[in-house]
């Protein structure tokens, strides 16, 4: 016992959070959406929304950074490339992107002994957005129908619902009340001990040697 150091209940918790809630382990949570493919559109884009605009693309894996403060957080960021061609009915113009999704993720206790990483949902002026427009048409074209508005507010609503989805969530959830019992039922003993048998033995005998009518 001399090895050990006690601490209280709330320095232990915060010692678990450090120890368990790692960047690895939130890493883990999110980059189930590398490489989910995104078929957006037709959509309306533009006055009027007469422009149609249809984009093909995937979600990468995801980079981290640890967010100082009291709360266990960390900032990740998704990378998103797009190919698109905005449809104007008598030609089509064609676009490629590459977007930044950031997501700031932080460590919930709740109640029943699990932990749950929140992620806050990305706000569309938050995405940062690397337009490239296939020709002087299409340069034009992107200013007046805001293409690169819209494919902002499609990737935040995209991600945000995927981040919901049941195996997203049930990723994002520490269950740590089963982690120790399942720990335990590979420590707890599951046949008789020897040690307790020999102490059996040795208390059977005292009693069998004791002079109990000189009691």
């Amino acid at each position: 016992m001399s090895d050990l150091r006690f601490v209280s209940y709330a320095e232990f918790g915060q010692q678990f959070f450090d120890r368990a809630v790692t960047a690895r382990r939130v890493l883990g949570a999110v980059d189930l959406l590398a490489g989910q493919p995104i078929d957006v559109g037709p959509l309306g884009v533009g006055p009027g929304r007469l422009v149609r605009l249809t984009a093909r693309g995937s979600i990468g894996r995801a980079g981290i950074a640890e967010v100082p403060g009291d709360w266990i957080a960390y900032r990740v960021e998704l990378p998103v490339s797009l190919a698109f061609e905005v449809d104007l009915g008598i030609e089509v113009q064609r676009f490629k992107a590459r977007l930044r999704v950031p997501l700031v993720l932080s460590a919930r206790a709740c109640e029943g002994l699990k932990v749950f990483i929140d992620v806050r949902p990305p706000d569309p002026g938050e995405i940062t957005v690397d337009l490239e427009a296939q020709g002087l048409r299409a340069s034009v074209l992107n200013k007046v129908a805001d293409v690169e508005g819209e494919v902002r507010r499609f990737v935040a609503r995209y991600v945000a619902r995927e981040l919901e989805k049941p195996h997203v969530k049930a990723a994002r959830t520490i269950d740590v009340a089963a982690s120790v019992d399942a720990a335990w039922e590979r420590i707890a003993p599951t046949a008789p001990s020897p040690t307790a048998e020999l102490i059996t033995d040795d208390l059977e005998k005292a009693i069998g040697d004791e002079d109990w009518d000189g009691a």
